[in-house]
């Protein structure tokens, strides 16, 4: 029997044994799982770190070489133009100089042989060389020449050279030739496709160049082709869509730094940010155009000094052949300026596409001069007096611009949570929640803890430890011992079974005292998260409270806006800075 029962002890002992490393072995795995998930969890958000990285190199890569693309290409348009035009830039500092010359009476017949000689030959197509030979001939009393020169250069450019002389002769004071000139030059025009040196006269309207005779040629002739232009609903259209465009340009930046809780939960806050920036635009608006509608003008001391400068605008012109080439060395040098960014200077290119336009309407001519002076050349003078003429425009777009931001503004403003959170090796999914803030905060309250509680409770269930379902194999060893050790030797059988369940007992033991420490861990970490939303809903009804009383205010100016457009229609009535003192000299 001693040697039965050293055989039964040893496989007791084994049995132990292996129950005591099976619990070990249980422990490690469940330690490895939660490992391997913390693993998985950082490569995921290693590799998005990585990808952005990645993403960023290559879209710096690509801005590097369209700086590169561009500042080439820059190079090689600037040598075209150099070659190709390089002449003409010779011609208008000449035009400027010669009527510098032409006011104190330097310009000599050798003098008429040089320009003559040089500049005819040096720009054959250019229509300023002819001018300026027919304007020294005249100065050197040579008439057959001074028409030649006229001839030539109405060949090649009618509309620009009956201007040139209309502004030389307003500057020399001969005013009735000067109106003369004038006539025939708008006499020529087309409403409809008005050269680029049309901003001229806008400008001479402004500085009041041509006196009160000018002026009522140029209102009447004006006003004959805006009614002609306003009859094109298509026309219309795109001066009131490139208003448009200037007053969404003026919204404000997004406030989601105002509003953090409110953005965080709510799913209308993209609406709510739109309509809030647009109605802050009214007071950019409105700041904009005040201080364009005041703006202190101080005119030359002379008129004379203000015809120069108009001059000097028509004659700097580009001409029409040279305005492919411009346009396209615009947009690299934006593209150069704006860091490689295509997009970007496409559309800073854009804005200036109208000082590279062959043709313009006049309605358009209007619109560019009060929004981008600068593209067509005109000061801000003549801005002003091109917004007042804008004004049914601008009033339209501004009506259009309000009417849709204010309709815009969502009648129903939600909150909405659906969150997850990590838990051991678990993830706890909240079911999404919408509550509307029409109802009253104390009732949503109610219900987003009452849908916490709902999916929090069978969650934490979940995470107990099923010791039904464990204690089952141990009751099978167990009986398997009895039955089987208990055949032999019943004491052995006895203390085998004790030992084993003893062992696997404490294993049990442990497994429960873990699954009720996840247990407790889950439920605060679940109770802190369901805090934190009731905190955020308190926030953004709050948040939603301010926008509206902010909201409300920025809207409120549009009365102002609205007033100011109005005003404009009777903006036009005034007359040049210039036209007091002309009406003085001309009765002199």
């Amino acid at each position: 029997m001693s040697e039965v029962d050293y055989t039964l002890r040893r496989q007791v002992q084994e049995v132990s044994n292996l129950v005591v490393r099976l619990g070990e072995q249980v422990s490690s795995v469940s330690g490895q799982v939660a490992t391997v998930d913390s693993n998985q969890q950082q490569t995921r958000s290693e590799l998005q770190q990585l990808r952005d990285e990645f993403m960023a190199f290559v879209k710096q890569a690509e801005s590097t070489a369209n700086v590169q693309r561009a500042e080439t290409r820059i190079g090689v348009i600037q040598d075209q133009v150099d070659h190709e035009f390089g002449h003409h830039k010779t011609v208008r500092r000449t035009a400027v100089g010669m009527l510098q010359a032409f006011d104190v009476g330097l310009v000599s017949e050798d003098n008429v042989r040089m320009v003559s000689d040089q500049l005819m030959i040096q720009t054959p197509r250019y229509w300023l060389a002819p001018a300026l030979v027919a304007l020294a001939s005249w100065s050197a009393d040579d008439r057959e020449l001074c028409e030649r020169g006229v001839e030539e250069a109405f060949r090649r450019s009618p509309d620009r050279t009956a201007l040139f002389f209309a502004l030389v002769l307003r500057r020399q004071g001969r005013k009735e030739s000067a109106v003369r000139w004038l006539r025939h030059y708008l006499l020529a025009q087309d409403p409809a496709a008005l050269g680029r040196e049309f901003a001229v006269i806008l400008e001479s309207i402004a500085q009041g160049a041509f006196g009160l005779v000018g002026r009522e040629l140029l209102t009447d002739t004006l006003a004959g082709w805006r009614e002609h232009l306003a009859d094109d609903a298509q026309s219309r259209t795109r001066q009131v869509t490139r208003w448009r465009e200037e007053i969404d340009s003026l919204r404000q930046p997004s406030a989601k730094a105002e509003f953090p809780r409110l953005a965080a939960v709510s799913p209308q806050w993209p609406h709510l940010d739109s309509a809030y920036s647009s109605a802050r635009a009214q007071q950019a608006l409105l700041d904009k155009y005040r201080a364009i509608m005041k703006r202190e003008f101080e005119p030359s001391d002379r008129v004379e000094d203000a015809v120069d400068d108009i001059l000097d605008r028509l004659v700097s012109e580009y001409d029409d052949e040279e305005l492919p080439l411009r346009r396209d060395l615009a947009f690299n040098h934006a593209v150069v300026g704006h860091d490689g960014d295509v997009v970007a200077a496409r559309k800073a290119s854009d804005a200036d596409s109208a000082s590279y336009e062959e043709t313009l309407d006049y309605l358009t001519v209007q619109t560019t001069a009060a929004l981008n002076p600068s593209a067509i050349g005109t000061s801000a003078a003549t801005q002003r007096l091109a917004v007042a003429a804008c004004n049914e425009w601008f009033f339209e777009a501004h009506t259009g611009f309000t009417r849709d931001y204010r309709t815009s503004v969502p009648q129903d403003v939600t909150a909405q949570f659906g969150t997850a959170h990590t838990v051991g090796a678990q993830t706890f999914h909240l079911p999404p929640w919408t509550g509307s803030f029409v109802r009253p905060l104390a009732e949503l309250e109610k219900s987003l803890a009452g849908h916490w509680d709902q999916h929090m409770a069978p969650f934490i269930a979940s995470l107990a430890y099923p010791t039904a379902r464990k204690v089952a194999p141990l009751i099978a060893v167990v009986a398997g011992i009895l039955l089987l050790v208990g055949a032999i030797h019943i004491g052995f059988a006895l203390v085998a079974a004790v030992i084993t369940g003893g062992v696997w007992g404490l294993v049990l033991h442990n497994g429960a005292q873990a699954a009720k420490r996840n247990q407790d861990n889950a439920r605060q970490l679940l109770e802190r998260a369901k805090t934190d939303s009731l905190h955020h809903l308190r926030g953004a009804s709050a948040e939603l409270t301010d926008w509206y009383e902010k909201y409300r205010a920025a809207d409120r100016v549009d009365a102002d806006c609205r007033e100011m457009i109005t005003s404009l229609a009777t903006a036009t009535q005034g007359g040049s800075p210039f036209e007091g003192r002309t009406v003085v000299k001309e009765n002199q």
